[in-house]
């Protein structure tokens, strides 16, 4: 799907992601197209004996990661099932969510974290002095470092692709449309009708995570509709900027400098008097 890129620069606005995790059918192409258009290492592909994830969470060489969960709970109108078979599977893909308020930008050192003409965050890692500040910033715990190289690395929203026109890999091998990509004021639109029809359809725990503009990051580029609480996905429940707070952080030191100095100063006058 191409967008109109100068139209939409003009506008201002940003593109995103809007994961409907209810068609979501655990394919795993999403991670393949991702691993294959940014020559994204492999991460083992060990069995962990955790259902069918052997990818477990995102990373410096996992920058999508369909989770897979399994609950004893018929989902929506089903009919429940008998003894063993009575129970559903969770599936969903997670990415970076390119937070509105992103703390990796606001740590990073060197500038090799930026935020793009799309609205998008990118890691530059030419530019990236391996620090890792990054890492702890990040509340949904997105961002990794390469062992190989020391530098971090997570999803760029396929920055080459957007700069063609074209969506990203990850959107565009999509099967059941579960990753779908655009404007992001269009696609928030579009998730509220989604969820009336889930809701409809009687999965009465469904919610979409990520698409408030006022929550504790500003609303994230990347945002859920998913049928459980956040934490059965592995998300947290009320994410917030972990760099809220360094502003006043950094008033109250430099009050507290402030006077210290003029502490030393009028011990000094008195000395010399």
């Amino acid at each position: 799907m191409a967008f109109d890129l100068d139209e939409r620069l003009d506008e201002g606005r940003r593109v995103g992601f809007f994961t409907d995790t209810s068609i979501c059918i655990g394919c795993k192409a999403c991670e393949v197209a991702c691993k294959e258009w940014n020559h994204v290492p492999d991460d083992g592909l060990n069995f962990t004996g955790w259902s069918y994830d052997n990818t477990v969470k995102l990373s410096a060489d996992t920058w999508r990661h369909v989770a897979f969960v399994e609950q004893r709970k018929p989902l929506g109108h089903q009919e429940p099932g008998v003894g063993d078979l009575d129970f559903r599977w969770l599936m969903a893909s997670d990415v970076c969510k390119h937070c509105t308020h992103a703390a990796c930008l606001d740590v990073c050192p060197t500038g090799s974290l930026f935020r793009t003409e799309f609205g998008t965050v990118v890691v530059q890692e030419d530019v990236c002095n391996g620090c890792g500040y990054c890492v702890p910033a990040c509340p949904f715990g997105v961002i990794g470092k390469r062992e190989t190289s020391g530098t971090a690395a997570k999803c760029t929203m396929c920055y080459d692709r957007l700069g063609a026109g074209e969506e990203p890999a990850c959107a565009k091998t999509c099967p059941t449309d579960s990753i779908q990509f655009g404007d992001l004021d269009e696609l928030r639109e579009r998730a509220e009708r989604r969820l009336e029809q889930v809701r409809a359809a009687g999965a009465a725990s469904a919610r979409l995570y990520g698409h408030d503009p006022d929550d504790g990051v500003g609303g994230t580029g990347a945002f859920f509709l998913l049928l459980d609480e956040p934490e059965v996905y592995g998300l947290p429940p009320d994410p917030v900027v972990t760099t809220r707070d360094l502003p006043s952080m950094w008033r109250q030191a430099g009050v507290a400098a402030v006077a210290l100095l003029a502490g030393l100063a009028a011990t000094a006058w008195r000395r010399k008097r």
